[in-house]
């Protein structure tokens, strides 16, 4: 299906469902939309001139079409706030978003959460998970600090155990899809209830077998398996249906470009009536049994989930696949320039279908912060400088409107640096 009549499909169901003065700015983002010749080039972007920004791992770029639209909404609601925000006028097309986002993660809409980001999808888990005294919340060194110090804060309170076990990150470029799939087999232990994985960690962006892992985490006896994809939705195709885990966190300001603020949870039909929500109001009755009882904490930024729908249909008319397949490009050609200059050390996987566009680079005989202020100051490129025990890296995350020479610009500050 090409890209007008994709848009054509979507909008047009949203259409019946009346979304009232806001039509007109949806009109506007779906006809632009299809007259796009490629959504995927840098001026469909509302970065400054000059500015190579490789750092969307952190929090991406939101495209001017899907930017003009939540503004769209915004002036729309201001016309009538009570109206918009409480009148129900808006109610179908925040549901036709959410299947939008069903849709593009392989799931239902009934399993998918709109709440605020990655680190509120596992608070929700770590607060309200039936879990008893204790049981074991089993986590690595990769996983985000976002998705670690909520168990760690309510264990005390509820009575379970968290252990963190070490994998080698000096050992991460060399490693294997089955020796990761045995580190974290062998960690489980027998008291081992919930196994938290992140998808592709913040660090060095190892992508995790997780299907495999949470195949053999339930064969002993492990009974939730959560994943951290807040690096990966968006990033590269997600099929939660097939991928084994009972929930599933997501920040879609990253590489799904929507606005900020927004996340994304998925959770299973059989973890759901195992969680209890944290954030009660007075119409919570009305979501017994729907997942909608897990996002009612008051009043929501209804402009911007509109425009969460608008930026995964955007992602859909791109491409999934042919991002991926720009940002598989965008890999290989860091990973063998880093191959190439003596001064170099990758850290990040050196497969592909163990990593993501999400890697870790050292210079020898540097530290990281300087580097990258040093890539700001003379090149304009974003970065992020990421020490971590054991390493001091670079951490570069390119997106698909990114180019090639873009990155040698990085490339040319760290390649001339020499140690001393």
């Amino acid at each position: 299906m090409d890209r007008r009549r994709f848009l054509s499909r979507a909008v047009g169901a949203l259409g019946a469902t009346g979304l009232g003065a806001c039509a007109a700015p949806r009109q506007r983002f779906e006809d632009r939309l299809g007259a796009l010749r490629d959504p995927l080039a840098a001026d469909c972007y509302g970065l400054t001139p000059g500015i190579a920004y490789l750092n969307h791992a952190n929090i991406g770029t939101v495209p001017r079409l899907v930017g003009e639209a939540h503004r769209g909404y915004l002036e729309a609601c201001e016309t009538n706030p009570s109206h918009y925000m409480f009148g129900g006028v808006w109610d179908a097309a925040v549901q036709a978003a959410r299947e939008g986002a069903a849709r593009y993660l392989g799931c239902r809409a009934d399993e998918v959460v709109l709440n605020r980001n990655t680190t509120d999808g596992f608070n929700v888990l770590a607060a309200g998970l039936a879990l008893e005294r204790g049981d074991e919340v089993l986590f690595s060194n990769l996983n985000h600090v976002g998705a670690s110090v909520c168990w760690q804060h309510f264990a005390g309170q509820r009575g379970y155990v968290v252990r963190k076990f070490e994998l080698p990150l000096p050992a991460v470029p060399d490693m294997n899809e089955a020796e990761l799939v045995d580190r974290h087999v062998k960690a489980l232990g027998p008291r081992t209830r919930v196994l938290v994985l992140p998808h592709i960690d913040n660090l060095l962006g190892v992508r995790t077998p997780v299907a495999r892992i949470a195949a053999a985490a339930r064969q002993r006896g492990v009974e939730f398996v959560l994943a951290d994809g807040a690096q990966v939705a968006g990033m590269l195709p997600v099929d939660l249906a097939n991928l084994g885990v009972d929930a599933y966190c997501m920040s879609p300001h990253k590489w799904l470009q929507a606005p900020k603020g927004l996340g994304l949870l998925f959770l299973s039909r059989k973890i759901q009536p195992k969680v209890t929500p944290q954030v009660v109001t007075w119409g919570q009755h009305k979501w017994e049994g729907s997942v909608r009882r897990f996002e009612d904490y008051g009043t929501r930024d209804l402009p911007a989930l509109l425009a969460l729908g608008d930026a995964i249909a955007y992602q859909q008319a791109a491409g999934i696949e042919r991002s991926a397949m720009k940002r598989a490009t965008l890999w290989r050609h860091a990973r063998d320039r880093v191959a190439a200059e003596p001064n170099l050390i990758w850290r990040s996987p050196r497969d592909w279908n163990l990593g993501g566009v999400l890697f870790a680079i050292e210079v020898r005989g540097a530290a990281a912060e300087p580097l990258a202020e040093q890539a700001w100051e003379r090149q304009r490129v974003v970065t992020r400088a990421f020490p971590a025990p054991g390493l001091n890296t670079l951490r570069v995350s390119p997106n698909a409107l990114n180019t090639t020479a873009e990155l040698d610009r990085l490339f040319d500050v760290l390649a001339r640096h020499r140690p001393g």
